[in-house]
């Protein structure tokens, strides 16, 4: 793989337009990108998200950089695609939640975003791995896939993380503690649980949730909040949210390059913020999988 020391100038820009913000986004992007200096020899403002992976798979190669447009959904769909190439991914935040961005420390506004990709660094980062299909920054187990499986499209287009925190309060009435158990090495535990976040990042909805989360570390970060009651996970939320001193003592975590997880009943799992598969799982690393568009470090 080659080694690169800046970030290339030609790119391929695609948008996923029914991101929260990507289709008032996609023409300012062509714009500030251009007047950035960055070179677009093709642009893509794709309205059907079914046909996101196959616009992306076809763009990766076709340009030394291609920036997707969209939120953690859509990185969810598109990052395989950069696996071990030397195709720079560059980000423009333009979803709900935005965790990835945030876990970089890209900016949330579109010029902030555009200056990283127009001025940046090339960055090597792991990828998290769940039974075979490759994510950035985090996976999940508990009441998350149970708000993405149901949430309104238009309840999180419009009113954003307060939509997702209203649909949270819905659903989490409904919701029940589940049997957790982790294999590792040689160590075996069985618990109960309410949560289980899997964090090569440190966000989950917005939230820095695994604070010591970095997306090259060469380990993945399983953080479990144990136990059948739902107001400790609430609380667990609300006290990273607000950075509590306290924010701690809600949950456990464990590091590893290998790990399974099964539970009882089988759960959804959610893969940046989409659901992606069923539990039993087995969740591993991909050391330096990706290069990216990254900020430059202070």
């Amino acid at each position: 793989m080659i080694k690169l020391k800046r970030l290339p100038k030609q790119a391929i820009l695609i948008v996923n337009t029914h991101s929260r913000s990507g289709a008032e986004a996609f023409p300012q992007a062509v714009a500030m990108l251009g007047e950035a200096g960055v070179e677009l020899v093709e642009t893509h403002a794709v309205d059907d998200p079914g046909q996101l992976a196959k616009v992306v798979r076809k763009a990766v190669g076709g340009a030394p950089m291609v920036i997707v447009g969209g939120g953690d959904g859509t990185l969810s769909t598109t990052i395989d695609f950069f696996k071990d190439r030397d195709t720079v991914f560059a980000l423009l935040p333009l979803g709900t939640a935005n965790s990835f961005a945030r876990t970089l420390g890209i900016p949330l506004d579109l010029p902030g975003a555009v200056d990283v990709i127009a001025k940046g660094m090339p960055r090597r980062i792991d990828l998290g791995c769940v039974n075979g299909d490759y994510f950035a920054n985090t996976a999940a187990i508990g009441l998350s896939p149970m708000i993405a499986r149901t949430v309104p499209h238009k309840l999180k287009k419009y009113l954003g993380r307060v939509g997702y925190g209203l649909w949270a309060a819905k659903v989490g009435v409904g919701f029940r503690p589940f049997r957790l158990t982790i294999d590792y090495g040689q160590a075996h535990a069985s618990v109960w649980a309410t949560e289980v976040r899997i964090a090569n990042g440190g966000y989950f909805g917005g939230v820095e949730l695994v604070e010591d989360a970095e997306v090259d570390s060469g380990e993945i970060i399983v953080q479990v909040v144990a136990g059948k009651s739902k107001p400790n996970l609430l609380s667990s939320w609300v006290s990273n949210m607000f950075k509590l001193r306290n924010r701690d003592q809600w949950h456990a975590e464990i590091r590893a390059k290998h790990i399974r997880l099964a539970t009882d009943p089988v759960m959804d799992v959610t893969i940046d913020g989409e659901l992606a598969t069923k539990t039993p799982i087995t969740v591993s690393v991909a050391p330096d999988a990706v290069v990216i568009a990254a900020p430059r470090k202070a």
